[in-house]
């Protein structure tokens, strides 16, 4: 969401004083906390995968040796072998998987220089793999540069994909922000442009205006136009301004506006954001999602469709009671969506219409998490769409490639990666409430080797967004909440008001009300939870990241309840943070106005303006680049706290953004969180 400016002197010194010794002063550590750690990093990571356009053959991209790798195989997962473009297999990080039209060449980006806190420029090739011949990838094209989201034209004489010239730094606001220099919004401005390689040739054309920043883009059918989201720079900033653009994909061509969701003739899109565009079969329509999202990426809404031509976006699913995030058109009156419903992932086809709601049919519905890793829930499929490919991890199981027949029952896995690792935790349950009017879902992981004679203390888990969900995944080595039930706590993850999975409305039920009504859902919930299982309520504890880590510093404002938090990229002061942070765009749509319009709605759910009534010990974390929740933040919370006495620690992690990815950054701050939770919430009585 947010973006980090160059913090004062002062602070920035306090940052490097703690940050490089606070690692060396950890607490001694809970032998089974380092067990803990070393299960979950034996999880074999599965970031993407693709089925050829024929259905035959799989390629999928797993982390091997700290790197991303290239595998590919028959479409039941058999005959699996790496492709590389390194002549030795590891020394290069390679994804990006886009199958060409033959169903046999095989297009991806390789980054052979990788350094995530490097400021210098990166470097990344796009190769070409003919997966049934036996010659090494041949390189199309080196660029100085991002790469991302090959995109290959029907013809397969093309290949477009977003592209940064120049680029220091990945092209997403949870990357870490680059260091402030120079003429803030100015100096250092980095573009992200859809771009297109000729494959037989390698000219590389840059196809939109240098003055817009693209975020999405999709070719039309016959390859002659694209369809992108766009803003002016800075990009991190302006996601949630963007508008829907069509254009000839020429460079220097000139760029329509198709929709724009800050005219009021946008009609329900009027003030909310726009994702996905993608071009109907007949080229006639460009549908998309539409609603109130909190981060690029964390895509949630409605579907609508827009004439190709210009027009009125038409809103699909009115009154919806599920988030779709994914759509691919089966035909121009026919879409495969994949959605969120009540905590699950779903998948199903809708029949649409250009004057009726679309109607739906659900081809099935799991507690799993489900994608390809190419977009928010999105599926890989067959030119025929007969055929399916997905990953799917959950609580019960790790991350495995599923492909199959699509039909009625979810597809098996035809991979064996993560076959032997068996939860540390115990088992996850879908809990249900109802609060004020609206039906609430959340999930509730059991305590290890759960004995219903005892009673355990509970930690609720407020995830991100607010406009996300949380639907069961398989953990990383990085913050979450399995680790915990996995050292004797009853873990609780609601999915309050704000979230995905209950329809828009439930979406943006708590805009200008942060803090307060998604809270009393919060607390409701932990009721419900109560009278199910032997949760101490004098044992309870709060925790999150990002919006979560905003709720866990502003929740014991308001309620006694929780007895230890910790604190992941907070927010504590609304009012200094829209003046602090670079990435401001997405604030109105949630506020209602500007700080400078309304400074009430902003200090009503600020922690800093009730810090007097904080008791609860406070753990807080923050990486020091972090553009979606500055340093500084944590920074007045942590200060706060020390003036009202309340026991409190800050941890500031060196050259972090919003999400760690120092595997060493990882375990330290999940750590420090399980060791803060043993010393305040004994998991025994």
């Amino acid at each position: 969401m947010l973006k980090r400016p160059h913090l004062p002197a002062p602070l920035l010194l306090l940052a490097f004083a703690l940050a490089p010794h606070a690692f060396a002063a950890a607490p001694a550590v809970d032998p089974r906390i380092e067990q803990v750690l070393a299960q979950l990093g034996k999880a074999q990571s599965i970031q993407a995968v693709a089925i050829s356009p024929d259905g035959k053959q799989l390629a999928w991209v797993i982390q091997r040796d700290g790197k991303p790798a290239i595998e590919v195989a028959d479409a039941d997962g058999r005959h699996a072998h790496r492709v590389s473009a390194a002549a030795r297999a590891g020394s290069c990080a390679e994804s990006g998987i886009a199958w060409a039209p033959d169903s046999r060449r095989l297009a991806f980006v390789a980054n052979c220089h990788v350094d995530l806190t490097s400021t210098q420029v990166m470097q990344n090739a796009i190769y070409l793999a003919d997966t049934r011949g036996t010659g090494a990838p041949a390189r199309l094209a080196e660029l100085q540069g991002y790469v991302r989201s090959l995109q290959w034209t029907a013809d397969g004489q093309s290949l477009g994909f977003l592209y940064v010239a120049g680029a220091t730094r990945h092209a997403s606001a949870v990357a870490a922000a680059k260091p402030a220099a120079g003429e803030i919004g100015v100096s250092g401005v980095e573009v992200q442009r859809v771009a297109s390689l000729d494959v037989a040739s390698g000219t590389l054309r840059e196809l939109t205006p240098a003055g817009l920043y693209a975020y999405e883009f999709d070719w039309s059918p016959d390859g002659a136009r694209i369809a992108y989201t766009a803003a002016l720079p800075p990009g991190d900033n302006n996601w949630w301004i963007a508008r829907l653009y069509v254009q000839n994909a020429q460079a220097g061509a000139d760029a329509r506006v198709l929709v724009d969701p800050a005219d009021p003739a946008s009609g329900t899109l009027h003030g909310l954001q726009l994702a996905l565009p993608r071009w109907s079969p007949d080229a006639t329509r460009i549908a998309f999602i539409g609603g109130l999202m909190s981060d690029q990426g964390a895509t949630g809404g409605d579907l609508y469709a827009v004439p190709a031509g210009g027009g009125a976006p038409v809103n699909l699913t009115p009154g919806s009671k599920v988030t779709p995030s994914w759509l691919r058109w089966t035909s121009p009156q026919s879409m495969l969506v994949s959605q969120v419903s009540n905590g699950h992932s779903q998948l199903a086809d809708y029949a649409v219409s250009a004057t009726r709601a679309a109607q739906q049919r659900v081809h099935f519905t799991l507690p799993a998490s489900i994608g390809d890793g190419s977009a928010s829930m999105a599926m890989s499929l067959s030119a025929d769409f007969k055929r399916i490919a997905f990953v799917q991890s959950s609580y019960a199981a790790a991350s495995e490639v599923h492909a199959g027949v699509l039909g009625h029952a979810p597809p098996p896995a035809v991979t064996s990666f993560n076959a032997a690792l068996k939860p540390a935790w115990g088992k996850a349950e879908s809990v249900e409430w109802n609060n004020e009017g609206f039906h609430v879902q959340g999930w509730l992981l059991y305590p290890a080797d759960y004995d219903a004679g005892k009673r355990y203390p509970m930690i609720v888990v407020v995830h991100g967004g607010p406009s996300s969900a949380v639907i069961p995944r398989w953990p990383g080595v990085g913050y979450g909440g399995a680790p915990l039930a996995a050292l004797g706590y009853f873990v609780f993850m609601p999915n309050p008001r704000g979230s995905f999975g209950q329809g828009e409305q439930y979406v943006q039920a708590n805009r200008r009300d942060f803090g307060y009504g998604d809270l009393r859902d919060i607390l409701a919930g932990v009721d419900a939870v109560e009278k199910k299982v032997p949760v101490d309520d004098h044992r309870l504890g709060l925790t999150g990241w990002s919006y979560g880590g905003f709720m866990s510093m502003f929740a014991p404002t308001q309620t006694q309840r929780f007895r230890a938090v910790v604190a992941g990229a907070g927010i504590a002061n609304w009012q200094s943070y829209y003046g602090q942070n670079l990435i401001d765009q997405w604030m109105p749509p949630f506020f209602g106005a500007s700080v400078y319009d309304d400074p009430a709605v902003y200090a009503k759910s600020s922690a800093i303006n009730f810090i007097k009534q904080v008791k609860t010990p406070m753990l807080i974390v923050v990486g020091d680049r972090d553009a979606e929740c500055p340093a500084p933040q944590s920074f007045e919370m942590w200060h706060a706290l020390r003036a009202q006495h309340v026991p409190t620690s800050l941890v500031v992690y060196p050259n972090e953004g919003h999400h760690f990815v120092d595997p060493a950054h990882q375990r330290d701050v999940l750590q420090r969180a399980l060791g803060w939770f043993a010393k305040y919430l004994p998991a025994s009585e």
